[in-house]
């Protein structure tokens, strides 16, 4: 098949790349803006591979986008190109609206025109994944008060909190409506936080690995109680596969990786995890410090994936010890990743002064 990628060149989206050319003969088609957030050198070992196509422009250009679709044919597209960071969008929104909303809105409109030309027989084999998050549910109860769910389902009310999740709850709008107005053949999933090599090191995992490697404070948002539900990009992967493959149109699947955690735990346990992989002098766990809390921050997060499961057969693989253990000592062994020296991502994402040390 052709597959056509939008985010390509993210971490979900480059690891769904190097799976489809390293285990498949598709033929990939990557288009990304190329932000910080890209991750370039994840991909450059397929820069020339016969089956990997590399555009570079941004989802909001109509034209560009309509010329690579007529040109390419695509079977499948995979859409996740977003701005993703919450800090970020509480700082400046603007950017979210304009890549998450406006840009999916564009590609939906620019694969609607592409699909709808295609003769019948590829209109019915074509697909549209639209690759979202947990996080435009809002958030859960840390117990299980009387009436509240314990964890999200796929009919959970949006109730998204910060700017980054409002702008993805209205992108999974437009993709439903276009689905339901127009007969786009599209489908939507939902993930958990995802953790993994390649990862830009805004994000906790590997944001904490690099401050722990430049001898500076681990930062933790209030009291660290906040709790996610932890999931290994390959079994993200993995997922959106059996969805490609296995998934009914129009429908919605949640894919959670059966790990709550809270962010202090977290923090601990990968504080562990390098005490021993570097043989430290110092225990790290003594670095931890906590500072004022992001804005609204959402308390938890869980996913009930029995959907995805037991409809497509699918199910995380990833032992999350042994998934953590390989991350951490992959960015030991790929230090360049973590741009420790003079990259303005070590200065703090938040605003407010330190708390206390744990």
């Amino acid at each position: 098949m052709k597959i056509l990628i939008t985010g390509g060149s993210g971490f979900i989206g480059s690891a769904l790349i190097r799976y489809f050319i390293d285990n498949t003969q598709h033929h990939i088609i990557n288009v990304d803006k190329i932000t910080y957030a890209s991750q370039i050198d994840g991909l450059c070992e397929y820069q020339a591979h016969e089956h990997y196509t590399f555009y570079q422009f941004d989802i909001c250009n109509a034209e560009v986008l309509s010329q690579v679709l007529t040109q390419h044919t695509p079977d499948v597209i995979f859409h996740l190109a977003a701005e993703s960071h919450v800090d970020r969008s509480i700082s400046g929104a603007m950017p979210f609206i304009d890549t998450n909303i406006v840009g999916t809105f564009t590609l939906l409109e620019s694969a609607k025109a592409y699909w709808s030309a295609l003769p019948e027989s590829k209109q019915a084999d074509f697909r549209f994944i639209h690759v979202s998050t947990d996080e435009v549910y809002g958030d859960l109860p840390f117990d299980n008060e009387e009436n509240k769910p314990s964890k999200f389902t796929e009919s959970s009310p949006y109730l998204p909190n910060s700017p980054y999740s409002a702008s993805k709850a209205a992108s999974d709008h437009l993709v439903r409506a276009w689905h339901r107005t127009y007969g786009f053949p599209a489908m939507i999933t939902h993930c958990s936080n995802n953790y993994g090599s390649h990862q830009h090191n805004e994000k906790l995992i590997p944001r904490v690995i690099a401050c722990a490697l430049a001898g500076k404070l681990l930062p933790v948002y209030g009291e660290g109680k906040q709790v996610r539900d932890w999931l290994h990009v390959d079994d993200h992967i993995s997922a959106l596969i059996a969805v490609m493959e296995k998934g009914l149109l129009g429908e919605v699947y949640n894919i959670g990786g059966d790990c709550e955690m809270s962010n202090l735990s977290l923090v601990k346990q990968l504080c562990r995890t390098l005490n021993e992989l570097t043989q430290s002098q110092t225990d790290y766990q003594e670095k931890i410090e906590f500072v004022a809390d992001r804005l609204g921050h959402d308390r938890r997060y869980a996913i009930e994936n029995h959907k995805i499961c037991s409809e497509l057969g699918w199910s995380p693989k990833t032992d999350f010890t042994s998934g953590l253990y390989n991350t951490v000592k992959w960015y030991l062994d790929n230090p360049q990743w973590l741009k420790i020296d003079g990259d303005e991502i070590m200065k703090p994402l938040f605003s407010g002064s330190s708390l206390k040390k744990s």
